[in-house]
């Protein structure tokens, strides 16, 4: 009886990965996974002294979900929406026992990607589009340590930022064989300023690499 169940499940799930591709077929893919960011232009970080933080990586969580229309045998479209942690940051600070750690623009966008598959062989994609990002909060963040103290600083500098983000997503994506498990990444080239003229660089725009992980369930 267990051998006939398993045998089931892998049935379904065979069938239900070639479905995928299928023309004329809907799909819909939730997905969850992380963020690498920077934002171009932002110059090194003055904290006094004659000392200038390095810039680094600032890392984030990502949830949404994509629709996806298979046009023909290795074309599709997909449109989707997710919520997306990325920003800026700078490297940690110490001198004596007083600490500087994690200064950041921590940026919540909610985005909506529009995409172009092309599937090189099954499983395996390439794609391309643009996505309209809106900002749902932007806060500049680190926390100060030393002896006596220990300040988390949070400050919302959500009204000196463009509440509307625009970007080129590019990527691959490839499918686990058997299962309709897609593994996704992208990277996200943002063509929109990211401050206004009164904070920062005017010219400083996103850089987001993400990868995710979704599961894919026909309609």
């Amino acid at each position: 009886m267990k051998k006939l169940m398993m045998i089931a499940a892998f049935m379904v799930a065979a069938v239900s990965a070639n479905a995928q591709f299928e023309p004329g077929t809907w799909s819909i893919q939730p997905k969850i996974g992380g963020t690498m960011s920077k934002v171009s232009n932002m110059p090194k970080l003055p904290i006094g002294y004659n000392v200038d933080l390095d810039k680094s990586v600032y890392t984030g969580a990502l949830i949404g979900a994509e629709f996806e229309y298979q046009i023909a045998q290795p074309f599709s479209v997909a449109a989707g929406l997710n919520y997306s942690m990325q920003g800026c940051k700078w490297s940690d600070y110490k001198e004596g026992k007083a600490e500087l750690k994690e200064p950041r623009i921590a940026l919540g966008y909610l985005n909506l990607p529009i995409v172009a598959n092309v599937y090189l062989f099954k499983g395996f994609a390439i794609k391309a589009g643009v996505q309209f990002g809106f900002l749902t909060s932007a806060n500049l963040k680190y926390e100060l340590k030393d002896e006596n103290t220990n300040v988390n600083f949070d400050k919302s500098i959500k009204d000196n930022c463009n509440k509307v983000d625009i970007a080129i997503p590019m990527g691959i994506s490839y499918q686990v064989p058997t299962i309709p498990i897609y593994i996704d990444g992208r990277y996200n080239l943002g063509l929109s300023k990211i401050f206004k003229d009164d904070m920062g660089d005017k010219n400083s725009k996103n850089q987001v690499f993400q990868v995710t992980v979704g599961y894919k369930f026909a309609l």
